[in-house]
């Protein structure tokens, strides 16, 4: 029986979630009325279209196809794999690579023509609700409404307008955030480092944008992008929107700012909503040209850094632990700082942790490989590599030999028909669609003995020397990460 994997997803932006039940039920009775068997479900719940790279359920379902694990991919419409063109030709290849098409209920068996005119028309797609969405947002901007989001320092105004509609984009000053807004916008100002402001407002527990935690960034941002409390000129009446545009990064899928040209941005003045006063702005951006001449030295180094190595910053985590190591204490992120040290972010940049330890680079790196070495060369890891081999080369080989013995089962059924059919002939009991039965019975005959033929050879079930092969894999692997030019 054909074994079939069910793929759905939905978009927060404009699904609800029960559109994955929806899309999985629909799908099942598809799979019923072909006879298939489903052997896998794969989903991703409230993820974006436009990049699979992120996507859990996309990821697994390539890998078990990889794996053999299941012999077509059924969905709604291509535009639920993807709606990236690279993404869906990527994805096709890979599948197809695997020996498993993908059907859709919209679009049947994908061919390369499918990929290529459907991912036209999904990026088309794409490209026209961006303009359309962009176009809307200005709209309300000019009217001086909020483009989106919720600024500290202010509520949402609920109201409808005659249809019973909601009016969206109206705001107005939430006055207890707004004197935390003028106490940062003082202390910054008198020189208080952003880091010290932040962890003093943790420690009295007021709460910072969306409830979080304060941070240094958080308040000092980056200048010239608007962003940061300090920075936000809607704070003196001024709303500036279109100030950034947001593209996703292809090798990481997550999306990265970009400034526009001034020209572009949209500005509209609403001195309703000012909270700070014009010499206290002032006083603020003096601060930061103070800053930004002692640093210029350290800020010009840092920019050719990165300049220098951009190409390999985008390509690989900034060190072989990025994103793995954390706090003991408060569980938040261990990070570096500067070259050559880890430390807890929490405590650094938002005071909310006591751990004050650090640890150096090369050390942390050298205790978690020789660990690593230790640990997978333990006999009990050993053993257990050594099981799930035998598990999974037992489980391809039963595999094999119930294909085998259905496909020769299936093989002596139709030579039998043909035999009755030319039996048949010869009794003079010919008729017309008897040809058309024979070519089909042979067409399939042909099929299977293609299919017997090269059919794969049982695998040992336990290599003699696996155990020294997986001693050689583990030893290479601690090799390859202990190379700097790796890491």
């Amino acid at each position: 029986m054909t074994r079939v994997a069910l793929y759905a997803r939905y978009s927060s932006d404009n699904q609800r979630e029960a559109s994955i039940e929806d899309q999985l039920r629909i799908c099942r009775e598809q799979a019923k009325r072909e006879k298939w068997k489903i052997v896998g479900t794969y989903k991703d719940a409230g993820i974006s279209g436009a990049s699979m790279i992120l996507r859990p359920g996309i990821q697994a379902l390539l890998q078990d196809a990889q794996a053999g694990q299941f012999d077509i991919v059924l969905a709604e419409a291509l535009d639920r794999i993807s709606r990236d063109q690279a993404d869906v030709a990527t994805f096709y290849k890979h599948l197809k690579f695997a020996g498993v098409p993908i059907v859709t209920l919209s679009e049947g068996e994908i061919s390369e023509l499918h990929v290529g005119l459907k991912g036209t028309m999904n990026a088309l797609f794409l490209k026209d609700l961006a303009a359309k969405t962009h176009r809307g947002i200005r709209g309300r901007v000019e009217d001086g409404k909020s483009g989106g989001g919720l600024c500290f320092g202010y509520n949402v105004v609920k109201q409808l307008d005659a249809r019973g509609d909601p009016i969206r984009g109206d705001r107005e000053i939430n006055e207890a955030e707004a004197n935390i807004v003028r106490r940062i916008f003082r202390e910054f100002a008198a020189g208080v480092g952003p880091r010290t402001i932040a962890r003093t407002l943790n420690e009295e527990g007021v709460p910072g944008p969306a409830g979080k935690l304060w941070s240094d960034t958080t308040i000092r941002g980056h200048v010239k992008r608007g962003t940061g409390l300090v920075n936000n000129e809607l704070y003196i009446g001024r709303l500036i929107w279109n100030r950034l545009r947001y593209i996703k990064d292809p090798s990481t899928g997550k999306r990265v700012s970009r400034l526009n040209p001034e020209s572009d941005w949209i500005i509209k003045d609403v001195p309703e909503l000012r909270i700070v006063d014009d010499e206290l702005w002032h006083s603020v951006r003096v601060r930061q040209g103070e800053i930004a001449e002692k640093f210029a030295n350290v800020t010009e180094a840092v920019r050719k850094h990165h300049k220098k190595n951009r190409l390999n910053g985008t390509r690989r985590p900034k060190s072989l632990l990025s994103g793995l190591v954390f706090c003991g204490c408060c569980g938040g992120p261990y990070s570096l700082r500067g070259a050559d040290r880890f430390a807890c972010s929490n405590h650094i940049s938002k005071g909310a942790c006591s751990n004050s330890r650090t640890i150096p680079r090369e050390c942390l790196e050298a205790r978690v490989l020789s660990g690593l070495k230790d640990r997978m060369m333990a006999p009990e890891i050993v053993e257990e590599a050594m099981r799930a081999y035998a598990e999974e080369t037992n489980r391809l080989n039963r595999e094999r030999r119930s294909s085998g013995d259905s496909w020769k089962a299936e093989l002596v059924k139709i030579e039998k028909q043909i035999r009755g059919i030319i039996e048949a002939i010869k009794a003079g009991m010919f008729h017309e669609s008897m040809k058309a039965e024979m070519d089909t019975l042979e067409a399939r005959k042909t099929e299977l003995n293609t299919l017997l033929a090269d059919a794969p050879e049982d695998t040992p079930d336990i290599l003699p020397s696996a155990s020294a092969i997986y001693a050689k894999k583990v030893s290479a692997l601690t090799k390859a990460l202990n190379r700097k030019e790796e890491r």
